[in-house]
């Protein structure tokens, strides 16, 4: 491009300064000036417009012959565009129907042999036929009028002064026309030499459309097809420029992070921090590494494949990311065990209350360990109800071994990749949560907590309890394989302790693998310890008061617990003694006085009124209703079964409706128990055709609370054996148990959850199972305090009981 340029650049120059001549003798020669046949030259890709001027380029020796014979003699030529320049040697079918008269002005000798022609363009011709191709083509031509525009016709006037605007911009946006050829063009005159210089000048990107103004005679209609051409070039030329614009800003942010890449290249170089220097630095830390030799090897493959990749390319970063995520992991690092059994116990034993069967199996554990030195960790998981201290229990125990400490929330999880990682492959690639939390702790040894195990979920992207089975087994976690790692990993040395709000949810086979904890709730006075020994000075500290700006004294303590909270754990308390500490730093703060100490009587000012819960025994003062027990996620709870009689009407048989949004196993111990009455209606008061003619309704309270669950059978039957006595059950007493279609009473579980109810309720008698004494004889003395038990086998015992005077 630059050499031609360089021959382009001279003869645009002296074509500039040739006379141009305006008016008919400037575009047209006379007929008697016109031979019948001209030499035809075949142009390239370029076409000559009556009246202008243009520099071309000849190598073909026809038309070299053809140049030199009509400069010797001063001839005319013809010159014709071919249809496709890529055909050397044309014929009639090659060449466009029209064409231009020219005079040669002027020829140059070119150095590579070849001439440069400029020529002058007169008269259109259309070429009837080729005569001769040889030397050179000849052809017989007719020549073409020009139908000229009206200079009065107003169009003409506008149609001008638009290509002249917009060919300006044409040119001036364009870097190869010299800035004042757009001022050459705003100062023709002449119509047609300005529809024919502009067509010249300006290079319009359709060839074909180039050709087609030649042949069109009305100046008007060629100068309206130029003006359509024109302004297709203009918006042609505004999205060329665009598309450079945004590539060359590609290429400018390409090349500036070139520059960046190199000067930091060159930086670390001078500080001897170039890419072989991080090799190196890699290497010495795997030779520290006290990892097996198939992990060795495999970091070895993996740093030559880093060493052989582009330190540009974004796999280098990937490759870099894993082999230094291999280096974090603690390969057999661990944590030197303080197996002080009695320092245990009392680190246990200072920060929670209670808890017995955890710490009894911690201590078993620390104990086993002192003598073996590598037992395998067992796995615990920890269920019961919120709030009753499972996963701060996992801190403690780190503490106690001298462990690090990790915990992993899994509630919500359903992502298999979460578990075991993705593969280094894939984008934006991760190691699963155990491996990472390993080596966030930078120990192969944590007491490592698994938050919520119960509250995972399955769904397409896999089984995230399915991929913790590897996990949480001793036989297999020796070797965990997390996707990200690609290699076996030791798990065995981890603790891992699960905590979960309920069994019912975990998958079998991981319940199968663990050691099940049952962590139930508190009594009111075990609550009364731990918000004196903890949550008091937990919340002192955190609000920034000391024990002399606030106190509560036992009864407003007993209060709290019993008046404001309903719960089994002691989250609930924690929040209203928050608040208690709250309103003390206000009062602190803006220099009101505040009790000495807070009694009962001041609850209401910081409490508010106490909230009136539905679990208070009401003491069965009508017929037909009875209390039961139940088990929830959250702790045992008391619910009363209420049971309604009223004759059938019109002769009809009686019938059982049962309301309280009962579950379907609920509705079949109603069905049951109602069978049961109708084969034995003595245990009613009445005889069989008495009992049918009554219609009994079975309702629970708080209709908008689900409930479900067949340890409410033996309360049914007592509810509807009371309704259909007109007799009242004992006071305070409340009852749990199964009961089958042959009266037998079939033992439940959650005994202790629902003593714990009992006791928040008052009850003071529970009638269940002769096969839950066993349940009974487990429970430590403090927990049954207070309570009496009457065990029974079968529904006749249980009626015979209520109803004794």
């Amino acid at each position: 491009m630059k050499e031609l340029n360089d021959i382009f650049g001279p003869l645009r120059s002296e074509v500039s300064i040739i006379p141009v001549m305006q008016g008919d003798m400037a575009t047209m020669l006379n007929d008697s000036e016109l031979p019948d046949a001209l030499p035809i030259l075949a142009l390239r890709n370029a076409v000559l417009f009556p009246g202008t001027v243009v520099p071309v380029t000849v190598g073909r020796e026809k038309s070299m012959k053809l140049i030199k014979e009509a400069e010797r003699d001063s001839k005319l030529i013809g010159t014709v565009p071919q249809k496709d320049a890529f055909i050397e040697d044309p014929v009639k079918e090659d060449l466009f129907e029209f064409g231009t008269v020219a005079k040669i002005v002027k020829t140059i000798e070119m150095p590579d042999g070849s001439i440069t022609a400029i020529l002058q363009g007169f008269n259109r011709f259309r070429v009837e036929a080729i005569v001769e191709y040889a030397p050179y083509l000849l052809g017989r031509v007719e020549y073409l009028k020009e139908i000229p525009a009206d200079k009065n016709d107003p169009d003409v006037k506008a149609i001008s002064d638009n290509i002249k605007d917009t060919a300006a911009r044409i040119l001036r946006s364009s870097s190869s026309f010299p800035k004042e050829a757009a001022l050459a063009i705003k100062g023709i005159d002449n119509f047609e030499f300005l529809i024919n210089f502009v067509a010249t000048t300006i290079d319009i990107e359709e060839y074909a459309e180039k050709l087609h103004l030649l042949s069109i005679s009305d100046l008007k209609s060629r100068s309206m097809k130029l003006l359509e051409l024109l302004n297709k070039q203009l918006e042609l030329q505004k999205i060329k420029e665009d598309i450079n614009q945004k590539v060359k800003s590609e290429i400018d942010q390409q090349q500036r992070e070139y520059y960046l890449n190199n000067q930091l290249r060159t930086i670390q170089e001078e500080l001897g921090m170039d890419e072989a220097e991080e090799f190196r630095s890699l290497r010495e830390r795997a030779s520290k590494k006290d990892w097996s030799k198939e992990t060795a090897d495999l970091f070895e493959k993996e740093m030559q494949k880093l060493e052989r990749s582009n330190p540009n390319s974004p796999d280098y970063n990937i490759q870099l990311n894993y082999l230094t995520f291999m280096l974090d992991l603690p390969w057999n690092e661990v944590t030197k065990d303080n197996l002080d059994i009695k320092h245990a116990q009392k680190v246990l034993d200072k920060d929670h209350y209670g808890l017995e069967q955890v710490k009894e199996r911690i201590i078993e554990y620390l104990a086993v360990m002192k003598l073996r030195k590598d037992m395998k960790s067992p796995i615990l998981c920890l269920y019961g109800p919120p709030g009753v201290g499972k996963t701060s229990l996992g801190k403690s125990v780190a503490r106690a071994l001298g462990r690090k400490y990790v915990r992993i929330s899994l509630g919500g999880l359903h992502d298999e990749a979460e578990i075991r990682g993705h593969r280094k492959t894939y984008i934006g690639a991760l190691p699963g949560r155990i491996i990472n939390g390993i080596a966030r702790c930078g120990s192969s040894n944590p007491v490592m907590v698994l938050d919520e195990i119960d509250k995972i979920s399955a769904d397409f992207k896999g089984d995230p309890s399915s991929a913790l089975l590897e996990v949480l087994d001793p036989e297999q976690n020796t070797a965990f394989h997390d996707n990200y790692l690609d290699a076996d990993y030791d798990l065995s040395k981890v603790l891992f302790i699960t905590t979960a709000n309920t069994t019912s949810t975990i998958h079998p086979a991981l319940r199968d693998r663990m050691e099940m904890i049952n962590v139930s709730g508190y009594l009111a006075e075990e609550k009364m310890a731990i918000a004196t020994g903890y949550l008091i000075p937990k919340q002192l500290k955190a609000h920034g008061l000391t024990t002399a700006d606030l106190k509560i004294s036992r009864p407003a303590l007993a209060s709290i617990i019993n008046d404001y909270t309903r719960e089994s754990g002691v989250r609930s308390l924690e929040k209203q003694i928050a608040k208690i500490a709250r309103v003390t730093a206000k009062k602190i703060a803006l220099g009101e006085t505040k009790p000495a100490k807070i009694e009962k009587s001041h609850l209401k000012e910081y409490l508010g009124l106490p909230v009136a819960f539905h679990d208070m025994q009401k003491g069965n003062e009508a017929p037909g209703v009875v209390t039961g027990l139940a088990w929830t996620e959250v702790g045992g709870e008391i619910l009363f079964v209420e049971c309604s009689v009223s004759e059938a009407t019109g002769g009809a048989r009686g019938a059982l409706s049962m309301t309280g949004n009962l579950g379907d196993v609920m509705k079949e111990s109603a069905t049951i128990a109602y069978q049961y009455l109708k084969a034995h209606p003595g245990l009613a008061g009445m005889n069989a055709e008495e009992f049918s003619k009554k219609d009994i309704h079975i309702h629970v309270p708080e209709g908008a609370t689900p409930k479900d669950g067949p340890s409410a059978g033996i309360t049914m039957v007592s509810a509807m054996a009371s309704a259909l006595r007109g007799r009242k059950v004992r006071s305070r007493i409340a009852m749990t148990g199964e009961m089958t279609l042959r009266g037998k009473v079939l033992p439940v579980g959650g005994i202790k959850e629902k003593i714990l109810a009992a006791k928040r309720a008052g009850i003071e008698t529970i009638v269940l199972s002769k096969e839950n004494k066993r349940d009974i004889d487990d429970i430590k003395e403090i927990y049954i305090k207070g309570l009496s038990f009457e065990y029974v086998d079968n529904i006749d015992e249980v009626i015979d009981y209520i109803f004794e005077d």
